[in-house]
């Protein structure tokens, strides 16, 4: 299987850099809050993808510029042409959408949303599928889908929302499409951390370094078992915790740690 290092890799739709072993994912579109385009969601798919094959990164920071995360679906680039739009289109269209989230959630690196402003429609959907949320006291969530006069289930919201912070939480913000402060949506579990603005940036990148040191393919088991048993009973969880473990004992940075441990040094992750 070809694997493709990702540190070269020239985004078209967004900023994207490497450094060490974190790659970060800037949306740049800040004259208008960062939305995203029919282009850019079809790259963020594609990117996400890829880096399931990237051997030199080993955690994603995911953020915004010039103060906000996004808005969602470009009002004029989006919205307007798909009320033009026949079924067959429309079903493509929010198919595309929802593999972006599948893509983030089948990559095998961590990926951290680094949160600050606005945080709305398919941006708060971004957010929920990255695995751990970074957010400034100023920033603002909504799922704004009812709000253009759509159904709440969009991007796998109505799967992915109740379990970040629960089932009637999540049907009060899909159906009322509110926004939701820093301090409430935190409260919720929704943010794993707030952090000022100033030092959002350092503090994402600082956590990503942290992981990306750590056992990759270990981090990347958790990444799996961690959505794979969503929906299993806990007999089958169990077992297949079971299997993961035992695999993840054949790694070379299993052997690692338990020699640094046993010689009371901190252990050197090197992937494998």
């Amino acid at each position: 299987m070809k694997r493709t290092p990702m540190a070269a890799y020239e985004a078209r739709h967004f900023g994207y850099s490497v450094t060490g072993k974190v790659a970060t994912i800037t949306l740049n579109r800040p004259e208008r809050k960062n939305p995203l385009t029919f282009e850019s969601y079809a790259e963020l798919r594609d990117l996400f993808r890829a880096l399931v094959y990237a051997p030199d990164v080993k955690a994603v920071v995911l953020t915004g510029a010039g103060g906000n995360f996004c808005s969602g679906g470009d009002v004029h680039e989006i919205i307007g042409p798909l009320v033009k739009m026949e079924m067959p289109e429309l079903l493509e269209f929010t198919r595309m959408t929802g593999d972006v989230v599948k893509a983030m959630r089948a990559c095998p690196q961590p990926i951290i949303a680094a949160i600050d402003g606005i945080c709305t429609g398919a941006g708060s959907m971004l957010a929920c599928g990255a695995d751990l949320r970074f957010a400034t006291p100023r920033a603002k969530l909504a799922f704004l889908f009812v709000r253009v006069g759509l159904a709440g289930a969009d991007m796998g919201a109505c799967t992915l929302l109740p379990r970040l912070i629960g089932l009637s939480r999540a049907a009060d913000l899909l159906y009322s499409g509110r926004t939701v402060g820093a301090e409430e949506a935190e409260r919720f579990g929704f943010y794993n951390r707030l952090v000022d603005p100033d030092a959002l940036a350092g503090e994402a990148a600082a956590y990503a370094k942290d992981l990306a040191e750590g056992p990759t393919f270990g981090h990347a088991m958790t990444k799996t078992m961690l959505w794979q048993e969503w929906s299993a009973g806990l007999g089958e969880c169990i077992e297949a915790e079971a299997q993961a473990q035992a695999i993840c004992m054949q790694t070379k940075d299993f052997e690692r740690a338990y020699h640094a441990f046993a010689a009371k040094q901190k252990p050197v992750f090197e992937g494998n």
